[in-house]
């Protein structure tokens, strides 16, 4: 478990949402040049996309920190947080890249966070 203050979640937790928010419009503008886009602006394999901390109870002061910031109890274990850049699309691959963005900044921080996906 990283040694994070709760009064540093919310920052790093703005940090990660940042870079997957630009991992996704990156992701569409590359995926637009390289296939001229289609009429949902997006690829059509449709899924889901999140991250997972693993090491971290809910019940801890950081993970209770991190339940506040919209983190919820994992399956089978650690916390989850679902798309985290809050793509509306359905595109599964424009929700990894999201995913494995916000994942890669909670790594930088030192968390054991991983990206993970599933086809709808």
């Amino acid at each position: 478990m990283p040694n994070i203050q709760t009064t540093e979640v919310a920052y790093i937790l703005r940090k990660a949402k940042e870079e997957s928010v630009k991992a996704v419009d990156d992701f569409k503008k590359s995926w637009r040049q390289k296939t001229g886009g289609n009429e949902y602006d997006e690829p059509m394999y449709c899924g889901f996309a999140w991250v997972s901390i693993h090491g971290v109870k809910g019940s801890t002061k950081l993970g209770k920190a991190l339940k506040e910031h919209g983190f919820r109890k994992g399956y089978p274990t650690g916390l989850q947080i679902w798309n985290p850049a809050k793509y509306n699309g359905q595109s599964m691959e424009v929700k990894e890249a999201g995913a494995e963005a916000y994942a890669k900044v909670l790594q930088g921080f030192g968390f054991n966070a991983t990206s993970n996906s599933r086809a709808d």
